[in-house]
């Protein structure tokens, strides 16, 4: 996967575009992972510099290998610091799928806001539920999901914190299916070459536990946001 959360290549690469456009001195990613958005921010703003931060090592090791791949080692820094403990400021704050690391969106985008530097600006991504929707087996659905906001409350929240609200998009129903088909790709892949290892019933049972959670309960309900979001200047 090239990201840990529903986002297309070709949808990313927008949304590099649009934050490389602000021209951002320097890239904080907070819960970076592999830090593959803010490489791509980096790739075409050619003067910022980034720090990814991530409490997993071998993500962390990962997002070395591809900034250095990319000639970007000398522009990106990835450090094994958790989202709490950062204490610095950046024009363009990165936090994607990280908001539990805080507490929840409300701390999350509190906390955050004082890592963006005045004018600058928060790309925000995380998970959303749609109250309409009504799961055909409610009980395969993780209980968290049904505490999570719908776009507009989440923007709401954002707005009520002191953001401004610069670009509002979800990933698509596609990006959606794909996600959770690819986060499911290794157990299949590896079962189907090893379909006789001792470890092989305890896979192939965790699989199929997140199979039918999102086909018979959270598919059509679970949404993701990604909200680009501006700190007023001072």
């Amino acid at each position: 996967m090239s990201f840990n959360a529903p986002l297309s290549e070709t949808h990313a690469d927008e949304i590099a575009a649009r934050l490389a456009y602000a021209r951002p001195a320097d890239v904080l990613d907070i819960g970076c992972g592999w830090g593959e958005l803010m490489l791509r921010v980096l790739d075409r703003a050619p003067e910022a510099t980034g720090l990814g931060v991530d409490t997993d090592d071998d993500l962390l090791g990962r997002g070395r290998a591809a900034a250095e791949q990319r000639g970007l080692s000398e522009r990106a820094v990835f450090a094994n610091t958790a989202g709490a403990a950062v204490d610095q400021q950046a024009d363009l704050v990165i936090c994607v799928g990280a908001s539990h690391a805080f507490g929840g969106n409300a701390a999350a985008l509190a906390s955050l806001m004082r890592h963006v530097r005045p004018g600058g600006r928060l790309f925000y991504g995380d998970g959303l539920w749609d109250p309409s929707f009504q799961p055909p087996r409610p009980e395969l659905v993780w209980a968290d999901f049904f505490e999570l906001p719908d776009i507009a409350r989440l923007v709401d929240l954002a707005v009520a914190t002191g953001y401004l609200p610069l670009y509002t998009e979800t990933a698509s129903p596609a990006e959606l299916d794909d996600f959770e088909s690819r986060y499911l790709a290794d157990d299949e892949e590896w079962l189907l070459r090893r379909p006789r290892h001792p470890r092989a019933p305890e896979v192939r049972a965790a699989a199929e536990d997140h199979r039918r959670r999102w086909l018979h309960g959270y598919r059509g309900g679970f949404g993701f946001a990604y909200l680009t979001l501006g700190r007023p200047a001072e």
